[in-house]
């Protein structure tokens, strides 16, 4: 195998957005960095299951409904 081909694993320190700390391995930076988190599983709503508002202006659906508004589907 070649020598030098893994990366440097290492300790940093990781901060959450509402501030709790923990440290973990990892090839960022170098030993002992802070890697500050702008977004977390305790923030994000893709996590926390936010209020999430879809709004359409003028795209894709807006021309949809405007070209094809009154088309009916009927089952056979």
């Amino acid at each position: 195998m070649k020598a030098d081909t893994h990366p440097d694993y290492h300790f940093i320190k990781v901060v959450m957005t509402d501030g709790t700390e923990f440290q973990t391995r990892s090839t960022y930076g170098k030993e002992g960095d802070v890697l500050t988190l702008d977004i977390d599983p305790k923030s994000h709503p893709a996590w926390t299951g936010g209020q999430q508002q879809i709004t359409d202006r003028g795209g894709r659906v807006s021309r949809f409904a405007k070209k094809f508004g009154d088309l009916k589907f009927k089952k056979s």
